[in-house]
């Protein structure tokens, strides 16, 4: 995170919304700095049951960038941000432009594990709609 910012406790609401923050904000670095090095993110889309699933550092920040990539504008609104105990929960309405050419506007869920007060854990829900026009 910048050092300008006041970093929040960790595993906590405030937490997952600093974490939503640099989502929108397509920060790739900052968002691992939420996250342990042997986390795991479960992507909304992918032919297992759990999704696509990325583990470790490397594989994780490549993972969140190639969405920044294919959404140049992508954004997660309306964020709502819940935690108890080692579990959290992040509610959004995602929207954005493909790079070639379509929108997306759906509501979706991430479901969090932490370890240590960081995310070990990111599992992506999200609605499944028709692509929009332009």
């Amino acid at each position: 995170m910048a050092e300008s910012q006041t970093v929040p406790a960790r595993a906590s609401a405030e937490f997952l919304a600093a974490f939503s923050d640099a989502f929108n904000r397509h920060d790739a670095d900052a968002l691992m700095t939420f996250m342990t090095a042997d986390c795991v993110f479960d992507a909304a889309a992918g032919s297992e049951i759990h999704g696509t699933r990325f583990t470790g550092e490397a594989a994780v920040k490549a993972a969140f960038q190639a969405v920044f990539d294919s959404f140049p504008d992508a954004h997660w609104g309306e964020g709502r941000h819940y935690t108890m105990g080692d579990r959290g929960v992040s509610e959004w309405v995602f929207s954005g432009t493909h790079r070639d050419g379509w929108r997306i506007e759906a509501e979706g869920c991430d479901l969090f594990e932490f370890r240590d007060g960081l995310i070990a854990v990111k599992r992506a829900f999200r609605k499944e709609r028709p692509k929009l026009g332009a």
